[in-house]
């Protein structure tokens, strides 16, 4: 007998963001670790089970590590801006300022490249991916996604994708990227370097994730996460996670979706796959009488949730539960 894929069972449904069981949980009491580090922590990457994160405005980046209470690493680059990743040994990180890709060794720091790229997208975000031997990079706004080899530091293959595409990832053995203007997904063959599908999903899709519960995207123009089922490239749920307008991201793992965004009642939220709800709503006391506010990034490595809070100037690393 065939058996049919999960994903390909369910039904297009929209959720409202909030029921009845949604938690609402305060992230200082849970959190395994508080980092006050940096004048504005950004965008985060993985290193293990430590992490790097952008100190956006102030040309560095910062490696963190879930036991110490000062960085790892400080490593200066003009202009450091856009989610990080690491790979192939080195951290790799654009300059904002100078449109290259900085590479540095991850375990000391020393800057091993400069690569003239260009960058699509005047404030980095998530521009970057790594997947498949090779960096990618959304080099330019007109439509450009750049293949780069991450042995002779050289640019082997430009795609043409849809123009005012900002952010990738990589997974399921493709790179999504977000077209901001166009409300789609689009989807590269690795193995063909070319656009292999293209999706409608929400309004103004930016921060985008992809894992093996599916590529999720979440939309600035409406508030919106859109679940992506990469069987049958067409979105499968749309969840009214109340995040519109610039800033925050999203990250799948932990058997989870973790949402930040600017909306001060919900800084940071899960959504549970199973059931395409807002599962966990983490807020902070307000100090001062100001509200919360994190406009940051999260990333989840094999035992923690790394948190950063952009204006509260702080890196919450929670326990990784599952």
């Amino acid at each position: 007998m065939k058996l049919i894929p999960l994903f390909s069972l369910l039904i297009p449904v929209f959720s409202s963001s909030q029921n009845a069981s949604t938690n609402i949980t305060d992230i200082s009491s849970v959190a395994y670790k508080i980092l006050h580090v940096g004048e504005n922590p950004d965008f985060l990457a993985i290193d293990g089970e430590d992490a790097w994160v952008v100190d956006d405005n102030h040309g560095r980046i910062l490696k963190l590590s879930s036991d110490k209470d000062k960085p790892l690493l400080t490593v200066n680059i003009p202009g450091a801006c856009t989610a990080p990743i690491v790979g192939f040994g080195a951290v790799w990180v654009m300059s904002c300022s100078e449109k290259k890709l900085y590479k540095a060794d991850h375990n000391n720091g020393s800057i091993l490249a400069t690569i003239e790229t260009g960058l699509a997208d005047n404030n980095g975000e998530m521009s970057l991916a790594t997947g498949d031997g090779s960096i990618w990079l959304l080099s330019d706004s007109t439509g450009v996604l750049a293949r780069i080899d991450p042995v002779t530091n050289t640019i082997q293959e430009k795609i043409m994708v849809q123009p005012h595409s900002y952010c990738a990832s990589f997974g399921l053995n493709a790179i999504w990227i977000s077209n901001h203007r166009n409300n789609s997904v689009q989807r590269i063959d690795v193995a063909t370097n070319k656009v292999s599908a293209t999706i409608p999903v929400g309004s103004k899709p930016r921060f985008i994730t992809a894992s093996e519960l599916g590529v999720w995207t979440l939309n600035q123009g409406d508030g919106t996460v859109s679940r992506i089922d990469p069987l049958i490239n067409k979105v499968i749920a749309t969840i009214d996670v109340k995040a519109p307008g610039g800033g925050g991201d999203i990250c799948a793992g932990a058997k989870k979706v973790w949402v930040v965004s600017t909306n001060t009642e919900r800084p940071v939220q899960t959504i549970n796959p199973l059931t395409n709800k807002v599962e966990t709503i983490y807020r902070q006391t307000p100090i001062d009488g100001k509200p919360f506010k994190v406009d940051g990034a999260v990333r989840i490595s094999s035992n923690y949730v790394w948190v950063s809070g952009y204006h509260s100037k702080t890196v919450w690393v929670l326990k990784n539960k599952n």
